[in-house]
C-alpha cells in the first residue's frame, strides 16, 4: 500500500489547524468535509494502530492521539526482562515515526472528561480538543484491592505485579535475579478475563529455565483460581519435557493418545496449583512474604501477583464501562453502546470470544479505522473479520502459539476455526524451535505494524 505524501506547506497548514483545535474546540466545522478530525485516547497498540491505519485509509483525515506518556512501554515481551533476555530499554517505543511519516498529532496529557454533545475532550492540561469521531483505547487497570493485604503501594514496593510494564517490572526482575539460593518464587495467576492469556504461564516457565541455570534448587509455584488456561496442553507438555513437570492425571489422559507424556520420578522445580486444588489467592502478607490461598499458606521469597483486571481508568471517566468493568460495544463497528460517536477497542472492550491481547487490539483497530472511513464517506462498512495470534515460550527455544479467526455469528463475535488453533502436540523438535523464532520475529514485526 502506498504511503501518504505531505508537502511542507500542507504539513504546516495541518499543524496550524490542529493547534487551533485545542483553543476553538470545534469538530469538523474547522475543516473541509473530507478532512474530519478523529481523536484517539490512548497511544498503546490499539490507539497507535488506529491512528496509523486511519491515515493509510484516508490521508486527508486529521488524526490526534491523546496519550499521557511520551514513550510507550510494551507489555508484550516484558517477561523477558525478568530472565535477562531483554532490558527495560528494549520495551520502549517512541511515536516519532507516526508523527513524521503519517502526520499524526500527539498531545501528551491526561483526559479528564468529555462533552459528547459538543464533541470535545478535556484534559488535565486545560485543553479542549474537538472531534468528529472519538476512539478510546483505554487498556486495563489492575484491581489490587481484590486480595486482602494487597494494594498498589504494596505492589510498588514489595510484591510487584508488573503486568502493566514499568517500575514494577524492574523491581520484580531485581527480586528474582537476586533471590536467595533455594528460594521460592510464587506467581499468583489472575481470574478470567485478563490480558494475554498464555502470559502468566510463560513467565513462570521462563523463570524456571533461568533458575535451572542460576539457582538450581529454587522452586516456582503457580497458584491459580482457574482449572485450565489457553495453550495449557502445549505449554505443560513443554514443562514436562524441559523441567520434569508431571501433568495432572486428567491432562495425561486427554493427551496421551496423541503424544507421549513422561512420568518423572521426584519433584519438579515448577508446580501448578489449580483452582480445584485450592489455588485461588485470598490474602497477601508483604511483611512476612506469605500468600494465602484457599488450600494453604505459602512462605515465599518473591511473590508476583497478577490481580483481576478491568477497563482502564479513562473508560470509567468517560462513562464507557458497564457493571462488568468493561465496555460494551456494537460488535460490527466497536462503537460504544453507552456514548455516541465513540468507539472502544482493545483490552477494555467486550469482544466475546476474542481474547484480551495486543494482536486483538491491533486487528480491532484496523476494523474500526475502516468502519469510520466508510461511514464518513457515506458508505457501509464491510463485514468485519478479526484475527488473533498469541505466541508464547515454554523455554527460550520452545515456542508455541494459539491462532484464531473471528466473525459475527448470531450477533456475537465467535471463533470460526475449530481445528489447528495450537501447535500440534506431536510437533517435531524443529517445529517447536521454529515456533520460538517466530515469537521473537513477531515481537519486532508487530511493533513495526503498530508504530512504524
Amino acid at each position: 500500500m502506498e504511503q501518504p505524501q505531505h508537502n511542507a506547506s500542507r504539513r504546516a497548514w495541518l499543524t496550524q489547524a490542529l493547534g487551533l483545535l485545542s483553543v476553538a474546540a470545534a469538530p469538523s466545522l474547522a475543516f473541509a468535509q473530507n478532512a474530519a478530525h478523529i481523536v484517539i485516547v490512548g497511544g498503546g497498540v490499539g490507539g497507535a494502530t488506529a491512528a496509523k491505519y486511519l491515515k493509510l485509509f484516508n490521508p486527508a483525515l486529521q488524526v490526534t492521539v491523546i496519550e499521557k506518556n511520551p514513550v510507550y512501554v510494551k507489555p508484550y515481551g516484558s517477561s523477558e526482562v525478568l530472565n535477562q533476555h531483554a532490558t527495560m530499554d528494549d520495551l520502549n517505543v517512541t511515536y516519532d515515526v507516526l508523527k513524521s511519516k503519517y502526520g499524526i498529532r500527539f498531545v501528551f496529557d491526561t483526559v479528564t472528561g468529555f462533552d459528547p454533545v459538543a464533541r470535545t475532550v478535556s484534559t488535565a492540561g486545560k485543553q479542549k480538543i474537538g472531534y468528529d469521531k472519538l476512539i478510546v483505547s483505554p487498556g486495563i487497570q489492575l484491581m489490587y484491592s481484590a486480595y486482602a493485604g494487597y494494594s498498589e503501594q504494596v505492589a510498588r514496593t514489595a510484591v510487584p505485579s508488573g503486568w502493566i510494564p514499568g517500575e514494577q517490572t524492574a523491581l520484580l526482575a531485581k527480586q528474582l535475579q537476586g533471590m536467595r539460593r533455594g528460594g521460592t518464587f510464587v506467581l499468583a495467576a489472575p481470574p478470567n478475563p485478563y490480558r494475554c492469556p498464555p502470559g502468566p504461564y510463560e513467565r513462570a516457565a521462563l523463570m524456571t529455565e533461568w533458575f535451572a541455570k542460576h539457582n538450581p534448587t529454587a522452586k516456582v509455584i503457580i497458584v491459580d483460581p482457574k482449572d485450565a488456561f489457553v495453550t495449557d496442553e502445549t505449554m505443560m507438555l513443554g514443562w514436562n519435557r524441559l523441567y520434569n513437570f508431571n501433568l495432572p492425571e486428567d491432562y495425561v489422559k486427554k493427551m496421551s493418545a496423541e503424544v507421549e507424556v513422561k512420568q518423572h520420578a521426584g519433584t519438579s522445580m515448577l508446580s501448578w496449583v489449580r483452582g480445584k486444588d485450592g489455588g485461588r489467592t485470598l490474602k497477601i502478607d508483604p511483611k512476612q512474604m506469605r500468600i494465602e490461598t484457599e488450600g494453604e499458606v505459602i512462605k515465599a521469597d518473591v511473590i508476583n501477583v497478577i490481580p483481576p483486571m478491568k477497563a482502564g481508568q479513562v473508560a470509567m471517566t468517560l462513562g464507557l464501562a458497564d457493571s462488568s468493568g468493561f465496555c460494551p460495544v456494537n460488535r460490527r463497528t466497536f462503537a460504544s453502546t453507552l456514548q455516541p460517536n465513540v468507539y472502544v477497542i482493545g483490552d477494555a472492550s467486550i469482544a466475546d470470544a476474542m481474547p484480551k491481547s495486543g494482536f486483538s487490539a491491533n486487528t480491532q483497530a484496523k476494523v474500526v479505522a475502516r468502519a469510520i472511513v466508510e461511514e464518513l464517506a457515506g458508505r457501509a462498512a464491510p463485514e468485519p473479520l478479526w484475527e488473533n495470534t498469541c505466541y508464547a515460550l515454554a523455554g527460550k527455544d520452545y515456542g508455541l502459539f494459539v491462532a484464531d479467526v473471528f466473525k459475527i455469528v448470531d450477533g456475537k463475535i465467535a471463533r470460526i476455526n475449530g481445528k489447528g488453533r495450537y501447535l500440534p502436540l506431536n510437533a517435531t523438535p524443529a517445529q517447536i524451535k521454529l515456533g520460538a523464532r517466530y515469537q521473537q520475529a513477531w515481537l519486532r514485526t508487530f511493533t513495526a505494524d503498530c508504530f512504524a
